[in-house]
């Protein structure tokens, strides 16, 4: 995933400038990306603009430097919305940054298209479940070192396995969770009363 397209989707949201869009990323979006230095921000909104995908306004500060303010430029729009609705490809590690990166970003813009990203993830991590979770993971040794005990390996490799096990099952029910959330958003909820009547 291109850290360019986490700023693009912020920048929708509100004009930011690159401290506001550091704060966050130090902030909540410590759970999607890794820590990005504000140089790195700074020079990947530079080549966004060079590019025509931000514009940006000086905003005078007083007794302090002037700061770019960003804003969605009409390429910029372009490329947020192929990024949303391009296809996603899942890779082994279940809750995997760039998922949960498109999804965050792309829910509250195309709700279809998070659908289709949950219904892709879904579908992996089930086959991914159907091939790994009954197969044989008995530990073969063969003149192992001395100090290696046989038992302990098998015995937490299987507590491993038993505990990713239940973490891809909670993944997958928080995703089969979300995505009816998602297909129910919009429609009247018959248990709630209008407060007016």
């Amino acid at each position: 995933m291109k850290f360019e397209y986490v700023l693009l989707a912020l920048i929708s949201a509100r004009p930011r400038s690159g401290f506001d869009l550091g704060r966050w990323v130090e902030t909540e979006g410590q759970f999607l990306r890794s820590r990005a230095h504000h140089s790195q921000i700074y020079r990947l909104l530079g080549r966004m603009a060079d590019d025509e995908w931000v514009a940006f306004e000086v905003d005078p500060r007083e007794g302090r430097p002037d700061a770019k303010v960003y804003r969605l430029a009409p390429r910029g729009k372009e490329v947020l919305w192929e990024w949303v609705r391009s296809p996603y490809e899942p890779t082994s590690r279940f809750q995997d940054p760039d998922f949960l990166a498109r999804f965050a970003f792309t829910a509250p813009l195309d709700r279809q298209a998070a659908i289709g990203l949950i219904d892709t993830e879904l579908a992996y991590r089930r086959a991914q479940i159907a091939r790994n979770r009954d197969r044989d993971r008995t530990l073969r040794f063969e003149d192992p070192l001395p100090e290696l005990d046989p038992a302990l390996a098998q015995e937490i490799f299987d507590d491993l396995h038993a505990y990713g096990a239940s973490a891809v099952d909670s993944w997958v029910a928080w995703l089969e969770g979300i995505r009816r959330r998602l297909e129910q958003h919009g429609t009247p909820d018959p248990d709630r009363r209008d407060s007016s009547a």
